[in-house]
């Protein structure tokens, strides 16, 4: 026999079964590392979800916490505002209180007040009914009507506004004719209608410069002493004080009324000799 013939027989005596198992052992170890592999990626995927979430439940957690401190920060926010609300109310309880208070206490004053003058009246009255003759009553009657007469005035008087150098300043003609009754101080009324328009009382001159209708501001020139004054955005009512020979005490001069190039009001002047009256304009 030749050593090819061996050969064949050799090969021919080969099971068919050993080289199916060989491709089958192949196919489940490529069946098996696929398998492998993708429940690697899975398992490397279920990692990488797992972080994301982890990172955004972290997140969540921090906007909760400041979430939390913001409520707290407005909840206390909230306790200081109702307490300055209950403070603010408190307040404007006790202000209205005394208001209040004052209200009852002027109007009882004033009631006590007319209590006493009607009493006096009817004492006085019953006194002369039994003591005095017709004439006598009548002349006392006088007496009592000049002191009431005195106190209106007196009351008046007092409500009139007074200025820094405490001089009583008028607001309008009714008020000008209470403080000429006094006789304390010399009072000429004047009224400049456009602008330049000059009026004089004695040696001084007041000259209208302007009017601003809108914050009722006027600017005026005042000529006094060969001196030329400008008083600029001065306000309705508020005494203007100078000085000029023949005077100890300041003069005065007051604006009541402001409209557009045009301003109403008065000189004032201490009662002196050397004072003059007003030449016009």
């Amino acid at each position: 026999m030749t050593e090819q013939e061996s050969a064949v027989q050799t090969t021919a005596g080969t099971p068919r079964w050993v080289g199916l198992a060989v491709a089958a052992l192949g196919v489940i170890s490529l069946v098996g590392l696929g398998v492998g592999w993708n429940a690697s990626g899975r398992a490397r995927t279920a990692e990488q979800n797992l972080a994301t979430e982890s990172q955004t439940i972290q997140a969540l957690r921090q906007d909760v916490g400041v979430l939390n401190k913001r409520l707290a920060q407005a909840e206390e926010t909230n306790a200081q505002v109702r307490g300055e609300l209950s403070v603010v109310t408190d307040r404007m309880k006790l202000t209205q209180g005394e208001l209040s208070r004052a209200r009852k206490q002027a109007k009882q004053i004033s009631e006590d007040y007319s209590k006493q003058l009607s009493t006096m009246e009817e004492s006085v009255k019953n006194e002369l009914a039994g003591k005095a003759s017709a004439e006598e009553v009548r002349v006392l009657g006088s007496d009592v009507s000049g002191i009431r007469s005195d106190l209106k005035g007196t009351q008046d008087t007092l409500q009139l506004a007074r200025g820094e150098l405490g001089t009583l300043i008028a607001r309008n003609g009714e008020e000008i004719e209470q403080l000429r009754r006094l006789g304390q101080r010399d009072y000429y009324e004047f009224t400049l209608s456009k602008k330049g328009e000059r009026y004089k009382a004695g040696d001084i001159m007041v000259e209208l410069r302007g009017t601003n209708t809108k914050k009722s501001l006027f600017t005026v020139a005042l000529f006094a002493d060969d001196l030329r004054l400008e008083k600029k955005n001065r306000s309705v009512n508020e005494p203007i004080y100078f000085y000029t020979r023949g005077y100890r005490a300041p003069l005065e001069l007051v604006v009541n009324k402001v409209e557009k190039n045009k301003v109403v009001g008065y000189i004032s002047a201490p009662k002196t000799t050397a004072s003059a009256a007003p030449a016009g304009n």
